[in-house]
């Protein structure tokens, strides 16, 4: 096993340290799970991190920048890494103005999947790299 994906559950757990229990539990657990297979990446797909954005804020009751700063700790951390790399920590940071997290990864999800330009109707989204107004394509 080379790499392997998260669910929401553990990034939200991660990024939001509640329950401790939990949190030191799935520390550990993954952790094991290093020491068992050498090498192996554990990663968060942008469909996560979305995810867990919006529970982060939701369930948990964190500012949009709280959420976006837990999650880019966790990303740093070595623990987790973002499967779209540094673009996603990246997106973090950027998505403080204009177009929001969401749709940013969105544009960057169809980026890695060589899916663009992501088509749109959201003016503050097409101004983002890789979106365009649907209507300026068939104009």
């Amino acid at each position: 096993m080379q790499a392997c994906a998260i669910d929401t559950s553990i990034l939200v757990r991660l990024a939001s340290q509640q329950p401790q229990d939990q949190f030191t539990e799935t520390v550990t657990d993954l952790q094991s799970l290093a020491g068992r297979y050498l090498g192996i990446r554990v990663l968060a797909t942008c469909m996560v991190i979305g995810e867990s954005y919006i529970t982060l804020q939701h369930y948990y009751g964190l500012t949009k920048q709280e959420a976006r700063d837990a999650l880019t700790d966790v990303l740093k951390s070595g623990i987790i890494a973002p499967a779209a790399g540094q673009r996603v920590l990246d997106t973090l940071q950027e998505a403080s103005k204009g177009a929001g997290l969401m749709d940013r990864l969105i544009v960057l999800d169809a980026d890695t999947h060589a899916l663009l330009p992501l088509l749109t109707h959201d003016k503050k989204l097409a101004k983002v790299t890789g979106a365009k107004l649907l209507k300026d394509l068939v104009a």
